[in-house]
């Protein structure tokens, strides 16, 4: 049998909280042999960045091993000092890091950047270097690598950015990588792209890879064994193909259960007849910023109780046509009737009496609040700028409006007293929709409203948004780049590319029978496809 690269044995980290040390990675135990893939899969909080980090000797300075061995080929990381790990960071074992954009220098050309590993763990002298650094980039698909090698980080996209990444941490040709949440951040395509040339180079060099990452979705398709984190405990662990086909742990089955990919049929949709009102008429939008077209003519129209999504990579227009929506940007040109009033005639000022029936959820709630509120004024906000008189000091003369938006929102009322900054990535998210309910709108704009959350808390949003719309008749317009969420939520759906929609339809229609080359492509590339309820064809 083939000896491991990696080995971890009842490992447990610690922190360092005043004068304790509090474990929080508990007797996880796992190895991984040349060339394969292991799969740490959890969600916030489960340990196993802290777990990635231990192999690496990458803890923060208030981290450390408190129990355990860490053994890489027939050295044990566990007992190696400062020195030790200056050695073999970078040349044997190396880490592909979840943001590219903090992750390399801006004010430093990406191939010096590269090229510091290789002076760092190899004798080559300048011009081998350089030379071996314009390979590097060939290998991870640039072309025109001289001029890769002089941009800077900001000049590339976020998917080259990954790239380069990918270029430092197989430089010196290590035995290990750590990839930690290496495409989180990215499009679907770009996603595919970015791992599929992680694997090619696995596969060539026979690397052993563990890789981190919140989807189980990815870790379906890219594993040979899958970890399951909670709590700092690996709860379970096997061959991949069993894990998901025969989970052994009830939190493993949640997990799996929550995956948007096999909630596709979960809904049962009623067809929106063409009796329903139209709320929202998009006829020929256009938006530039420039000489640049951010939405070209886009049409298309959005019924009463009918989820229709917006669905598209990053800069496909999709967002910029949600804020001509709600009122944050004017159209440059075409119309745009919302609840029957054309917008782009009526102005800023015309347009505020019609935000009682139209509200916005945004990506991220806890930058759209204010830091000094608690959560009954995050949620009276909205009724605050629509009264006419001043709130009396330390009065609240809207709680009942509000502990009713929150409930709606599956939220207890006690929560009026807290702070965003004491909650959870999902209650804050609650928070939010109990903010754009308080109004009682007609249509709610959810701006990629789950991208930043867990799977199990995204499945929970995702059904609350179900529940409401279905109590109080709501409209949404839905904006995705994330296709098996779109098709577990919407009704209709609309696919954007380069500000233009390039094909619209019943879901399961587009889904089932994708008419644009673009289309095929956006569903290939979505992750974990082995795992949806009855396929995605």
């Amino acid at each position: 049998m083939t000896a491991p690269v990696l080995a971890v044995r009842d490992l447990t980290v610690g922190y360092r909280v005043k004068r304790r040390v509090e474990p929080v990675v508990h007797d996880v135990s796992f190895e991984v042999g040349p060339g394969q893939v292991l799969a740490l899969v959890g969600e916030s909080g489960s340990g196993k960045t802290t777990t990635a980090h231990a192999v690496l000797g990458l803890l923060p300075g208030n981290g450390e091993v408190i129990g355990g061995r860490i053994t890489f080929r027939d050295q044990v990381l566990t007992e190696l000092s400062a020195k030790g790990w200056r050695e073999i960071r970078g040349r044997a074992v190396s880490l592909i890091p979840q943001d590219p954009t903090v992750s390399l220098d801006p004010v430093r050309r990406v191939g010096d950047q590269v090229e510091d590993v290789l002076l760092l763990h190899t004798d080559l002298g300048a011009e081998a270097r350089r030379a071996r650094v314009h390979e590097l980039f060939e290998l991870v698909g640039f072309d025109d690598v001289e001029r890769r090698f002089r941009q800077y980080p900001h000049e590339l996209s976020g998917g080259m950015r990954q790239r380069v990444l990918i270029a430092t941490a197989v430089a010196a040709e290590p035995d290990l990588i750590i990839a930690d949440e290496p495409t989180s951040a990215l499009d679907a395509t770009v996603q595919k792209q970015v791992l599929d040339l992680i694997d090619d180079i696995r596969v060539r060099t026979g690397t052993a890879l563990v890789l981190v990452t919140h989807d189980l979705g990815v870790a379906a398709d890219r594993s040979d064994i899958i970890g399951v984190m909670r709590d700092g405990r690996l709860v379970e662990a096997g061959p991949t193909a069993r894990v998901v086909a025969r989970p052994g742990h009830d939190y493993t089955r949640r997990l799996l259960d929550s995956v948007p990919a096999r909630r596709v049929g979960t809904r049962t949709r009623a067809t929106v007849g063409e009796d329903r009102a139209i709320v929202i008429d998009v006829s020929e939008l256009r938006k530039e910023y420039g000489d640049v077209a951010a939405v070209d003519g886009v049409s298309f129209e959005v019924r009463r109780g009918e989820t229709f999504s917006l669905v598209g990579e990053s800069g496909s227009g999709k967002s910029t046509t949600a804020r001509v929506l709600t009122g944050l940007t004017e159209a440059t040109s075409g119309r745009v009737s919302l609840l029957g009033n054309d917008i782009t005639r009526i102005g800023r000022r015309g347009f505020r009496p019609l935000r009682r029936d139209v509200q916005i959820v945004y990506q991220n709630p806890f930058s759209s609040f204010d830091p000094r509120f608690d959560v009954y004024d995050v949620v009276e906000e909205p009724l605050r700028s629509f009264r006419s008189t001043r709130r009396p000091r330390g009065r609240r003369p809207d709680l009942d409006r509000v502990v009713a938006a929150l409930e709606a929102a599956a939220l207890p009322a006690d929560f009026v007293n807290r702070h965003p900054g004491e909650l959870s990535g999902g209650q804050r998210q609650r928070v939010a929709i109990a903010r754009a309910l308080v109004l009682e709108p007609k249509v709610v704009v959810l701006d990629e409203p789950i991208s930043a959350l867990d799977v199990s808390v995204a499945a929970q949003i995702l059904d609350l948004l179900r529940t409401l719309q279905e109590e109080r008749g709501l409209t949404y317009l839905f904006i995705s780049h994330d296709l098996a969420v779109v098709r577990a939520i919407s009704d209709r759906v609309a696919v954007m590319r380069h500000g233009r929609i390039v094909e619209q339809g019943a879901v399961e229609q587009v889904f089932s029978d994708p008419a644009n080359e673009y289309t095929v492509r956006l569903i290939d590339a979505i992750a974990g496809r082995e795992l949806t309820v009855g396929g995605l064809s």
